[in-house]
């Protein structure tokens, strides 16, 4: 491997170790906008077909999923919850189910971040198979869709609180 892709290999893992869980400029990533987050808060809908909190955490986890697929060649099938892209939550939550989907997401980051570490310096450039895009591409975008993940909690975060304030329960 060459200097300048193996550069370029420890600046994707960097940019998807700071998205996901590392100090980062930017502010909380995913996994620090998640910290401390109880059953209720991530079950509260902000409004009606809109995503909660639980909602966006399994969708981010179904997508590192689905591009460490790319990555490496794997069949469909293994994610845990039949579907794609949203899963619909408990009807009745439980801090247990809400922790579980915690440590699917947190598995998935590593699966993937391994899957990255692993790809061979000339496939950064080529596209993933079965995909339209690059190797290097799906390995930044899933940073990024962390970052928007991220700012979404946020933002639902403080609407629940805002409203648990008004409501007199803060």
């Amino acid at each position: 491997m060459t200097a300048k892709v193996a550069g370029e290999l420890a600046l994707l893992l960097r940019i998807v170790d700071e998205a996901y869980e590392r100090k980062a400029w930017h502010g909380p990533n995913l996994r620090g906008s998640l910290r401390g987050v109880a059953v209720e808060e991530a079950a509260w809908r902000p409004g009606p077909d809109r995503h909660n909190i639980w909602e966006l955490s399994v969708h981010a986890a179904y997508w590192k999923y689905a591009n460490r697929r790319r990555l490496t060649g794997e069949k469909r099938g293994s994610f845990p919850y039949k579907g794609s892209n949203w899963f619909a939550r408990p009807d009745s939550p439980t801090e247990k189910a809400w922790r579980a989907d915690l440590r699917l997401l947190d598995d998935e980051h590593r699966r993937l971040r391994e899957a990255i570490a692993r790809i061979p310096a000339r496939r950064l450039s080529q596209r993933s198979a079965g995909s339209r895009h690059r190797v290097d591409t799906l390995a930044y975008g899933i940073a990024a869709h962390d970052v928007y993940h991220a700012g979404q909690v946020q933002l639902v975060k403080r609407l629940f609180r805002d409203r648990t304030t008004r409501l007199g329960r803060g």
